[in-house]
C-alpha cells in the first residue's frame, strides 16, 4: 500500500509544482496517527528524558570544550530544556557550563582540536537561544563573529583542514546556516551576503540528480553542476542540502515574512490582534537577496531524488541523525510553502512507530547507529516533539514593542486596539480554565495566576472549577496546564483534592512536583514535612506519596484511592 504525501499551499503559489511535490513512497500505513503531545509519544519522551537524566559528567569527560563528546553534552541539555523547559536540571547545566567554555575558548584563541567547532558553536548557540536569547545576547554574539570567522568564502562550511574549493562539507554546512537562521530570528547583526554565498554554494554542488554528497566538490561560481561521488550521496545528505537551503531562503524572507504567525502566542487574545515585531535585521538583510527560483528548482530535484532513491534501512548508521534532519526539512518546508502546522504527517507517524519498536527499556534508543547512545536519544527526542516546527512557531510569536519579548507572566496583559497593555489573561479561575482546557496552554505556566485571584465563593461554581483543575492536573498533556492546576489547587486549602495533588507528586515535570508539595504542606499545616528531592526516583516518590496518602487517610478513613494499589 501507498501513502501519498501532500503539501498543500495556496492558489498562485510558485511552490506548488516545486517544493510541494507529492510524494509516493512504498510502505505499509501506520497503525496509528500520532501527535508530539499525544498519550503515546509524550509517554516516549518521558522515559527518553528520564534515561539523559541518569548521565552524569563522567559520560562527557573534560578538557577541550570543541571535543565531539563536549559538543554531545550541549546537545543532550538543549533537547532537555526542548522537552521540560526546566533550565535548573543538571542536563541543562552541564550544557551551558560546556558552551560557556566554548565561548571562552574562543576568544583566547579557539581551543586544542578544533576540528568540531562549526558543529560545537551551531549547537551553542541553539542552547543559549533556546533557554533565554535576551540574557545571552552577549554570548550569541561572539559565536556569530567565530561563525562567520570559520565561513569559507566560496560560502561553505569545512573542517580547518579541508579546502573548500575542493571539499566542502554538507553536514558541517546545514549546522552552520541553522546557527545563522537562529542568530537571525533573535536580531543579531548579520551579513546577509554571506548567507545569499552559502545559498549560491549549496546550489553548485548539488549533484545534477537531485541529491548531495557528504564532501561536495564546487564547480566555481558561473559554471555548470559537476556530478557528485555517488558513493558519498545518501538520504541524510539530500535532506541536509534541501534543508539548508530552506534555512537560508527563510533567513533572506524568500517566503515572505513568516515570523507574522497567526497565533500571538498570548492566551486568549483575539486572533486579529497583531503583535508587533522588531526586525533589527531587515536594512542588512536587504543587502543579501536573491531570487527564490533557483532555490524552489533544486527542492523539486531533491524531491525526485529522494523517491528515486528511497532510505533503506541498512544496519548500523546515521538513523537517529537523519530523522532530526527529515523533521527539520519538512517543518521549513511547512513555512516555505504557506502549509498550516501538521501536528500528525504521514512521515512523523512512520517513524514513531519506528522509533517505539527500538526504544529501550532505560528509555534510551540504543541500536543500530554510528552515534552514541545518548545522542541518540537526544535526537529521537527533538523528532518526536517536532522541535524545529515548536521553534519556528516559538519564534514567530512576537514581541512587544521596543524589541522585548513576551514576558511569559501574562497576568498584566490586555489589548487596546493594537496595543498590548496591563490586565490579567484570565480575571477570573474559569476564564482560565478556557484556555488551559484549549489546544495547548501556550505560554500560561505557574507564574502567570495572580496572587490574589481566588476560586468561585458559590459553592456549586467552585466544585466545578475543582473538578476541572483536578482533571487537569491528573491528565493533561500540557506542562504549563499542568503547573497553573497544581498551583491553584494548592492554594484551594480544600481537603477533597488532596489525593489529587499526591497524585502530581510523580509528575514528570519539576515544577508540577513543587506546587503539588507546597499546596500538601499547606493544606495539611505540614509545612516541613514529606519533602521530595530535586530529582527523586521512584522509590522516594512511592515513599512519600505513601506518607501522604497515610496522613490523608487518617483524617478521610473510608477515601479509597483508585489510582493506588493498596
Amino acid at each position: 500500500m501507498s501513502i501519498r504525501e501532500s503539501y498543500q499551499t495556496p492558489r498562485g503559489n510558485p511552490l506548488v509544482s516545486l517544493i510541494a511535490l507529492s510524494l509516493v513512497v512504498a510502505i505499509g500505513t501506520p497503525a496509528y496517527s500520532y501527535t508530539p503531545t499525544g498519550p503515546v509519544v509524550t509517554k516516549m519522551v518521558s522515559q527518553g528524558v528520564s534515561y539523559l537524566e541518569k548521565l552524569t559528567d563522567k559520560d562527557f569527560g573534560s578538557g577541550d570544550p570543541f571535543s565531539t563528546i563536549a559538543g554531545e553534552s550541549i546537545l543532550i541539555g538543549y533537547a532537555h530544556h526542548k522537552c521540560r523547559h526546566d533550565p535548573d536540571s543538571a542536563a541543562v547545566k552541564r550544557a551551558l557550563k560546556t558552551a560557556q567554555s566554548v565561548v571562552n575558548s574562543l576568544k583566547n584563541g579557539g581551543g586544542k582540536t578544533p576540528q568540531k567547532r562549526t558543529y560545537v558553536i551551531a549547537i551553542a548557540v541553539l542552547l543559549f537561544a533556546e533557554i533565554d536569547a535576551d540574557a545571552y545576547r552577549s554570548e550569541l554574539q561572539t559565536l556569530q563573529q567565530y561563525l562567520m570567522q570559520y565561513q569559507s568564502g566560496n560560502g561553505a562550511f569545512c573542517y580547518p583542514d579541508d579546502d573548500p574549493k575542493k571539499s566542502g562539507d554538507i553536514s558541517m554546512s546545514q549546522y552552520g546556516m541553522l546557527a545563522i537562521w537562529t542568530l537571525d530570528r533573535n536580531g543579531i547583526p548579520l551579513d546577509y551576503n554571506r548567507v545569499t554565498e552559502s545559498l549560491q554554494w549549496l546550489l553548485r554542488v548539488q549533484d545534477p540528480d537531485g541529491g548531495w554528497p557528504y564532501h561536495a566538490q564546487d564547480p566555481g561560481p558561473g559554471k555548470p553542476q559537476m556530478a557528485q561521488s555517488k558513493r558519498e550521496m545518501s538520504d541524510s545528505m539530500a535532506l541536509a542540502g534541501g534543508s539548508s537551503l530552506l534555512i537560508g531562503g527563510d533567513a533572506l524572507r524568500l517566503w515572505g515574512n513568516t515570523d507574522d504567525d497567526a497565533d500571538t502566542g498570548i492566551p486568549g487574545l483575539p486572533k486579529a490582534i497583531k503583535v508587533f515585531k522588531e526586525d533589527k535585521n531587515v536594512k542588512r538583510r536587504k543587502r543579501g537577496s536573491m531570487s527564490e527560483t533557483p532555490i524552489k528548482n533544486s527542492i523539486g530535484r531533491m524531491r525526485r531524488w529522494r523517491q528515486q532513491n528511497p532510505y533503506k534501512k541498512s544496519g548500523i548508521d546515521w538513523y537517529y541523525y537523519r530523522i532530526y534532519t527529515l523533521e527539520r526539512l519538512e517543518s521549513f518546508v511547512e513555512i516555505a510553502s504557506g502549509s498550516s502546522k501538521d501536528l500528525s504527517p504521514a512521515w512523523y507517524n512512520r517513524v514513531v512507530d519506528e522509533l517505539k519498536q527500538t526504544q529501550g527499556a532505560d528509555g534510551g534508543w540504543t541500536d543500530r547507529a554510528l552515534t552514541r547512545p545518548p545522542v541518540s536519544t537526544a535526537f529521537a527526542l527533538l523528532f518526536l516533539i517536532r522541535s524545529t516546527q515548536k521553534t519556528i512557531f516559538t519564534m514567530s510569536q512576537g514581541s512587544l514593542q521596543g524589541g522585548k519579548g513576551l514576558p511569559k507572566d501574562t497576568t498584566d496583559i490586555r489589548v487596546e486596539g493594537t496595543q498590548i497593555k496591563g490586565r490579567p489573561v484570565a480575571a477570573q479561575v474559569t476564564d482560565m480554565l478556557d484556555i488551559l482546557e484549549a489546544d495547548g496552554a501556550g505560554e500560561t505556566e505557574g507564574k502567570s495566576i495572580p496572587d490574589d485571584l481566588e476560586l468561585a465563593s458559590d459553592p456549586v461554581v467552585r466544585t466545578t472549577q475543582m473538578d476541572r483543575l483536578e482533571r487537569l492536573v491528573r491528565g493533561s498533556q500540557s506542562w504549563q496546564a499542568r503547573r497553573v492546576a497544581a498551583r491553584l489547587l494548592g492554594k484551594s486549602d480544600e481537603l477533597r483534592v488532596v489525593p489529587s495533588l499526591i497524585y502530581a507528586l510523580s509528575d514528570p515535570d519539576k515544577s508540577v512536583r513543587r506546587y503539588a508539595r507546597d499546596g500538601l504542606r499547606f493544606i495539611s499545616r505540614r509545612f516541613d514535612g514529606f519533602d521530595l528531592s530535586n530529582d527523586p526516583d521512584p522509590a522516594e516518590v512511592e515513599s512519600v506519596q505513601g506518607k501522604w496518602r497515610e496522613w490523608y487517610l487518617s483524617m478521610n478513613p473510608k477515601y479509597v484511592f483508585l489510582d493506588y494499589d493498596q
